[in-house]
């Protein structure tokens, strides 16, 4: 038994990728539908697989209705956002509040925010002359990069990096943190069968905390 997800991405959908393939080693979910805002390359890997795909104008009123119609129509139970740049409309995020997930190529809560996404993170990264970066995975609310954190990985940052050389380790990185994420997230779903999918809103409940922590080894705050 699986648990139906989703994908959002804008471009290139290499975590998605990273996510499909996960799926031949055992995982808990299955990408059931891919979400775009844009033409991209994203779209191809998900038909190279089977997998429904969409274009939705999220710069219309009615995207929020949209998305959330498909979504049920897939019947999916959490949403994995994979290089993402937009703001998901209200109605998405309290639909599936505590069941959407995002990675961001720097450590959160620094170097996030409206822009910061891509070589603008790793720029900035650069910049402040930090000397460790790497993903983050965080819940999504209405807001750029604030939901609580789940999981972080550190990446050293080399004196002799560039942008495009830290972005290369990070994004190593990130295709195999985002997938264990997700998994955790499926099999949290499996093991607590009192968690409302999806419906009204309501906060992850101890058991599913319990069981992301479990496959974390921390505590989600």
């Amino acid at each position: 038994m699986t648990v139906p997800f989703a994908v959002l991405a804008s471009g290139s959908g290499t975590n998605m990728q990273a996510l499909l393939d996960h799926e031949e080693h055992g995982a808990a979910y299955r990408i059931e539908v891919l979400i775009v805002d844009r033409p991209c390359v994203a779209e191809e890997r998900a038909r190279a697989k089977g997998r429904a795909a969409y274009r939705v104008d999220f710069g219309t009123r009615s995207a929020g209705p949209e998305v959330a119609g498909l979504l049920r129509r897939h019947g999916v139970r959490g949403v994995l956002l994979a290089g993402f740049l937009k703001l998901l409309p209200p109605e998405v995020c309290r639909g599936w509040e505590g069941r959407i997930l995002n990675i961001h190529p720097a450590l959160l809560p620094a170097f996030g925010g409206k822009g910061m996404y891509g070589h603008h993170v790793h720029e900035a990264v650069l910049r402040s002359g930090a000397t460790v970066s790497g993903p983050t995975i965080h819940f999504v609310n209405e807001r750029y990069d604030e939901g609580r954190i789940l999981a972080q990985w550190p990446v050293p940052v080399e004196p002799d990096d560039t942008a495009e050389s830290l972005a290369e380790r990070v994004l190593e990185v990130e295709h195999v943190l985002y997938p264990a994420a997700a998994d955790a997230l499926a099999r949290a779903d499996l093991v607590a069968p009192a968690f409302r999918w999806p419906g009204t809103r309501v906060q992850a409940g101890d058991d599913l905390k319990r069981s992301i922590e479990s496959a974390f080894g921390g505590a989600v705050e």
